[in-house]
């Protein structure tokens, strides 16, 4: 009976399982499902979306950022609305960065129903925000970041990010019980609770306000023993003294050096400064501990993670100095086979011709960058030979007009 039972409860969660957004951007009609927030910034401002090929293979293809120093903003609908309650999320996607990244974000939206995809930017509300964002040495983290109850919460935690050329996958799973996941490149980089590494509910204690440490209250554990007194003549001890084996140097003149004196070493007699021996203080009463009282505002909630009611697209809203991130193969789904399934058959197939093609591509630029050192530097020498030869049939001519 309990194994009919189990049968049925993964014949359901099969059923069940759901994919409500995917893009592979490997046709041109990818322009045709995404909306460029152009109106967010001035045009002057706002990057170019490129569609761009992977290093391995031509036809598949990629969006990237394509001019420095500008604001993106793209978004495209979800199949079907995704509603968190009850169900797992995951939000998975692969980040490749071309350019050596110095600052920039790369990280992706779900945006909820409502706003205007035209000017879809950093003020739209969203309910996640996941992703790398790397700035100089001050910002290095995979962002993971719900809101609730209008406030952006950040995680408590420093997540791993990875920036250099090669591709990686990006996955956040949250479940259902308030746990959450976070996987890169398939391994699991971070996991634990939703209440513990984010700021959803308020405390359910608090210190009560209208209690403070009495005046009178002794938390000094130590005190310096009344009974003790610093020994007469200890200050008279000082703590240098002239070098007794020292001698005024043989040509030293004392109309031009001044009075010779000698110089100061430790006085081996010091003691130091006299402290008295700490005993314990016999009104002591320990640490005052501030009583607490239960938080008015704390508010039970059990669904923290049901961030998604609903959640209607993906986005984009980004800022890079250097442009030149891929992205590529976006899921959003309540199912781990789902979503291996659909790894398998995108960032899995193909991470392994990617790093080769980039290791090529990178070989390729270093040999050319060493034909260029070496051509320059024939260059050089072939100019400085020609001034050499120049020099000389001025000479020559010089000898001449002299004759």
């Amino acid at each position: 009976m309990k194994l009919v039972l189990a049968c049925l409860a993964a014949l359901v969660a099969m059923a069940s399982a759901k994919v409500y957004f995917s893009e592979k951007f490997d046709d041109a009609a990818w322009e045709d499902r995404w909306t460029v927030g152009s109106e967010w910034k001035p045009e002057n401002q706002m990057g170019k979306w490129n569609w761009q090929p992977s290093l391995s293979d031509e036809a598949d293809k990629g969006i990237q950022t394509g001019e420095d120093a500008r604001f993106y903003s793209l978004t495209a609908p979800l199949d079907t609305e995704f509603t968190s309650e009850g169900n797992k999320l995951i939000l998975s996607y692969t980040v490749r960065h071309e350019q050596n990244l110095d600052c920039g974000g790369s990280y992706i939206k779900l945006v909820n129903p409502g706003f205007d995809a035209k000017k879809f930017g950093g003020d739209t509300p969203y309910a996640v925000m996941f992703g790398p964002d790397v700035c100089g040495t001050s910002t290095r983290r995979t962002h993971a970041i719900f809101t609730y109850k209008g406030k952006n919460l950040l995680t408590k935690k420093n997540l791993r990010v990875e920036t250099d050329n090669n591709p990686h996958r990006y996955t956040f799973v949250v479940s259902p019980d308030n746990t959450f996941e976070v996987r890169i490149d398939g391994e699991k980089v971070e996991s634990g609770s939703l209440f513990d590494d984010w700021d959803f509910l308020a405390p359910k204690m608090i210190k009560d306000p209208a209690e403070s440490k009495p005046a009178d209250w002794v938390d000094e554990a130590k005190i310096p023993d009344p009974t003790e007194s610093k020994p007469e003549g200890w200050d008279d001890i000082p703590a240098k003294i002239p070098d007794p084996e020292a001698t005024q140097p043989e040509d030293w003149d004392e109309e031009e050096d001044g009075e010779w004196e000698p110089p100061l070493v430790s006085n081996p007699e010091y003691k130091g400064e006299w402290k008295p021996t700490m005993i314990d203080n016999p009104d002591y009463k320990g640490p005052w501990v501030h009583p607490e009282i239960p938080n008015p505002e704390y508010e039970e909630d059990d669904k923290v993670y049901a961030v998604c009611n609903p959640c209607s697209h993906v986005g984009f809203e980004l800022w890079q100095v250097k442009a030149g991130t891929v992205f590529d193969d976006i899921i959003v789904t309540d199912s781990e086979e789902e979503l291996k399934e659909f790894e398998d058959a995108t960032f899995n197939a193909k991470k392994d011709a990617e790093k080769k093609a980039l290791e090529a591509k990178k070989e390729a630029e270093r040999k050319a960058e060493e034909e260029a050192r070496k051509k320059a530097e024939e260059e050089r020498k072939a100019a400085e030979a020609a001034e050499e030869d120049e020099d000389e049939d001025e000479d020559e001519d010089d000898e001449k007009d002299e004759l």
